[in-house]
C-alpha cells in the first residue's frame, strides 16, 4: 500500500484541478524546510518528473511547482538528479513561450543547477554541435533587452548564471567568439543601476580573463567597453585632471572627468583588479593597460582605497607593472 507520501506525489498527476492545485501546494510548503526537504528525497524518482511536468500549466500549478524545483534544486544531489533527467531544456523552453509567467523561478532554477558542472555543460549544449550555445545566447539576449528599472528584474540572474557558465572553458569561449558578440553585449550591461547585474558582469569578464594568454585579441576587439568596465569601479571618486584625462581614450576620459556614483562593493572592485592582472600579465595587454592611462588611474584609486582586500589586488598588479617594465626595459 502507497504511504501518505508517495499518495501525495500521486496526486500531482491527477486529472483534477483542485486536488492537483491542493497537492503541489503541501508540496511546495514541505521544500520550504528542511525536514520537509529531507523526507520529499526519498521520493525523488517520481517526485521530480511529477513536479517538471507541472511547469506547463496554469500559473497557479504551475508556480508553486517552479518554486518548489527551486527549493529542491539547492540540495546538489537532487540538482544532480534534475540534471540526470535532462531537465534544463524544460525550463529554458518554457522561458521562451508566449505569455510565460514564471520567469524568476525559472531563472532561479537554471542559477541552482548550473552551480554544479553537470548543469553548466547541460546549458551550454556541450556534444550537440548543431545547437551548441544555443541557450547560453538566448539568455545573454533576455539579460541585454530586459529591464531593470523596476524592482522585479526575474532575468537579472542571468548575470549570475553567466558567472557559472563562465567557469566552464567551454563556456569561457563560447562568450569570446567575436563571431557570436556576447561579450560584447555583457559588458555593457555594467553601466545598469542594478548591483545584481553589475556583479554578474564583472564576475563573468573577471573569469573570461583567464583565457587572455590565447584569447586577448577577442578580448581587446571590445577595449571601448571592456576598459571603462574595469577601470571606474577601480579609479577612485575624484574627478580627474586635464592632463591625466588626456592620456586616455573618450569614453574613460569623459567618464573620469565629472563626478560620479562611486562603486562601493568591494568585491566587484576586486574581481575587476582581478581581470585586469590576468589582462597585463601578457605584454601586449600591459602595452594596451599603459595606452589607456590605466597605472595612473590605478594609482589614484589606490590612494582612496580603504578595504585590505581591494588594496592587496592593486599591490599585485603595480608589482607586475613594475616587474613587467623592468623586464621589456631589459631586453629592448
Amino acid at each position: 500500500m502507497a504511504n501518505e507520501m508517495e499518495e501525495l506525489i500521486g496526486f500531482l498527476s491527477t486529472p483534477s484541478p483542485q486536488v492537483k492545485k491542493a497537492a503541489v501546494d503541501i508540496v511546495c510548503g514541505l521544500t520550504g524546510s528542511e525536514d520537509g526537504l529531507q523526507s520529499l528525497s526519498s521520493y525523488s524518482e517520481t517526485l521530480l518528473p511529477s513536479l517538471s511536468r507541472l511547469l506547463a500549466e496554469t500559473k497557479e500549478v504551475s508556480e508553486p511547482a517552479a518554486e518548489a524545483l527551486v527549493n529542491l534544486s539547492q540540495n546538489s544531489d537532487l540538482a544532480a538528479k534534475m540534471l540526470q533527467m535532462d531537465i534544463i531544456k524544460v525550463p529554458m523552453n518554457m522561458l521562451y513561450k508566449q505569455g510565460c509567467e514564471i520567469t524568476g523561478p525559472l531563472v532561479m532554477l537554471l542559477l541552482n543547477l548550473t552551480q554544479l558542472d553537470a548543469g553548466v555543460e547541460s546549458l551550454l549544449q556541450v556534444g550537440d554541435n548543431k545547437v551548441q550555445g544555443t541557450y547560453v545566447m538566448k539568455l545573454v539576449r533576455s539579460f541585454c533587452t530586459s529591464s531593470n528599472e523596476n524592482k522585479d528584474d526575474p532575468f537579472g540572474y542571468v548575470g549570475s548564471i553567466l558567472v557559472n557558465v563562465s567557469k566552464n572553458k567551454a563556456g569561457r569561449l563560447l562568450i569570446l567568439d567575436p563571431k557570436r558578440g556576447l561579450l560584447k553585449q555583457i559588458v555593457r550591461q555594467f553601466d545598469s543601476t542594478s548591483l545584481l547585474r553589475k556583479k554578474g558582469v564583472a564576475g563573468t569578464i573577471r573569469n573570461c580573463c583567464f583565457e587572455a594568454d590565447n584569447q586577448l585579441q577577442n578580448l581587446l576587439l571590445i577595449s571601448e567597453f571592456l576598459w571603462p568596465a574595469l577601470l571606474l569601479p577601480v579609479a577612485g571618486n575624484k574627478v580627474y585632471n586635464d592632463q591625466d584625462i588626456s592620456k586616455m581614450p573618450l569614453e574613460l576620459g569623459s567618464a573620469l572627468s565629472i563626478e560620479r556614483e562611486p562603486v562601493n562593493d568591494p568585491e566587484i572592485r576586486v574581481q575587476a583588479l582581478e581581470a585586469i592582472y590576468l589582462i597585463v600579465l601578457q605584454g601586449a595587454g600591459r602595452r594596451a593597460f599603459w595606452s589607456v592611462n590605466g597605472p595612473r588611474i590605478l594609482q589614484i584609486g589606490y590612494e582612496e582605497e580603504e578595504d585590505p582586500k581591494v588594496m592587496a589586488a592593486y599591490e599585485q598588479i603595480g608589482s607586475l607593472l613594475v616587474e613587467g617594465n623592468s623586464t621589456e626595459e631589459g631586453s629592448t
